[in-house]
């Protein structure tokens, strides 16, 4: 049955396309409604469709190396695990603010050893990648190093 899934292609640009859309429309709703919430806090929230796409294509990019593919993959594993440090399940789409941390934790890693358009081909979100990776690494790498998946992409990165 492996075999079978994995000789399945991939969904159409389309469909990847509306997912990202329908992801993105779904944490800005969480946002607006949630106007008690502070406000640093939602704004990284917002970037989660965004980095989720950008680890996507990234793990899709063959000039990028298997070693490096594989902190990308923990990357997403993180955003896909049901448990984690803040399930989705239970916080909702804030829950997606550990997923923000972990996926910027593996984009600064990639783009420390990736030309910079390699990696910034590949954004879709709307503000500027390295300001946005600069901004989250500052409030956040002291946290990934406790996440499970942030010390899964530091043992690849030795």
């Amino acid at each position: 049955m492996t075999n079978e899934y994995l000789k399945k292609p991939m969904p159409s640009e389309e469909k990847q396309q509306d997912f990202y859309q329908k992801l993105r429309a779904k944490v800005q709703k969480w946002v607006d409604n949630k106007p008690g919430v502070v406000g640093t806090v939602s704004g990284y929230v917002l970037f989660a469709p965004d980095l989720f796409h950008l680890l996507t294509k990234m793990m899709l990019d063959g000039r990028i190396d298997a070693k490096s593919k594989a902190a990308v993959g923990a990357g997403i594993m993180y955003f896909i695990a049901p448990i984690d440090f803040m399930p989705e399940i239970l916080v909702g789409p804030g829950g997606f603010l550990d997923d923000v941390v972990v996926a910027v934790f593996v984009i600064n890693t990639l783009l420390n050893k990736f030309p910079t358009e390699v990696i910034t081909e590949h954004w879709a979100g709307d503000e500027d990648l390295l300001a946005l990776v600069k901004k989250v690494s500052n409030s956040g790498n002291k946290y990934v190093s406790k996440l499970p998946a942030g010390r899964l992409v530091k043992r690849f990165t030795k």
